[in-house]
């Protein structure tokens, strides 16, 4: 087991998700500091302190999540909630490219009575999770009520629901007196299907005896295999390869841009090209401009006059 935490700690500290599984096969988990990229993501949206809870943490989730599927796969998580925020949307890949966004970027309770507690802000709802494989058409769906809409609960909860899969997993988001993010991560582990309930005990009261919250021990700037050794106590376990470093990123394109224009209707794109405007359209989850010219404003205008036609 030393030798396999030293192989841990002294190689390359590029931020990546760290995969492990117990040397018997019975369970799999994964680690991750994505400080950086929910930094990035905060940078990029302006987001005020509850919204960037919730978005850094679902952003931490399908990271992990994510680690867990195969080369070119990716997951996404949408939780719909009643409450004032209500909406929080967070998308990962295998090779960890993630994203996230909630529409009440900058939405800000009248007072913090609960803290940055989420469930009163969220409300109650579903989770839907995504799953996307290669070379198959329609992606795969699974909905599941939250059962606290805090993020890592939720998540848990639809393992077990949609996959019958036992897990615990923490997700950790530390913001500063500004409501700047200064640390960000978590750990995710499954276990396996069959597996006995003596295992399943020996992680719950391991759980229980964790008594730092994720994102100070991020604070404290220890790998991500720390992170994890307080929950796998008395268990032998090995790290796998996973050399991808993670990354803000976001797939937006001119051609999704159109699509968005399509939206406004005829009367408001006449609009704009009477008035020779240019479309100057920002992706909300990347910030990267578009300008859309009055000539490519009166090709989409045309478009939707055709389908009017049909």
């Amino acid at each position: 087991m030393d030798r396999i935490l030293k192989k841990c700690l002294t190689q390359n500290p590029m931020e990546k998700v760290h995969r492990f599984v117990s040397n018997d096969f019975t369970i799999r988990a994964a680690a991750v500091n994505a400080t950086e990229v929910v930094k990035e993501m905060q940078r990029i949206q302006n987001t005020s302190p509850l919204p960037t809870m919730a978005v850094g943490r679902a952003m931490v989730g399908a990271l992990l999540l994510a680690s867990h599927l195969k080369e070119k796969q990716q997951v996404g998580l949408y939780f719909r909630g009643d409450g004032p925020m209500g909406r929080v949307f967070a998308e990962a890949h295998f090779e960890g490219q993630v994203r996230g966004y909630t529409p009440h970027t900058y939405y800000e309770p009248a007072k913090y009575a609960s803290g940055l507690k989420l469930k009163e802000h969220i409300g109650q709802g579903t989770l839907s999770v995504t799953r996307h494989l290669p070379f198959q058409k329609q992606p795969h769906h699974g909905t599941v009520e939250m059962v606290t809409s805090e993020i890592g609960e939720d998540i848990g909860h639809y393992l077990m629901q949609s996959h019958q899969i036992r897990s615990i997993i923490s997700l950790g988001v530390y913001l500063d007196t500004y409501g700047k993010v200064q640390s960000a991560g978590g750990v995710l582990i499954e276990v396996m299907p069959g597996v006995g309930d003596d295992v399943v005990d020996l992680l719950l009261k391991n759980s229980q005896d964790v008594k730092t919250s994720m994102s100070e021990e991020i604070l404290k700037g220890g790998h991500p295999v720390e992170f994890l050794k307080p929950y796998l106590k008395g268990i032998e376990f090995s790290e796998l390869d996973h050399n991808y470093p993670i990354s803000y990123y976001c797939p937006c394109n001119e051609e999704r841009v159109v699509r968005a224009l399509e939206t406004l209707g005829i009367e408001e794109l006449d609009d704009m090209i009477a008035k020779n405007e240019t479309a100057q359209v920002m992706c909300q989850m990347c910030g990267k401009p578009y300008d859309v010219a009055p000539d490519k404003l009166t090709e989409i205008k045309n478009k939707l006059y055709r389908q009017t036609l049909n």
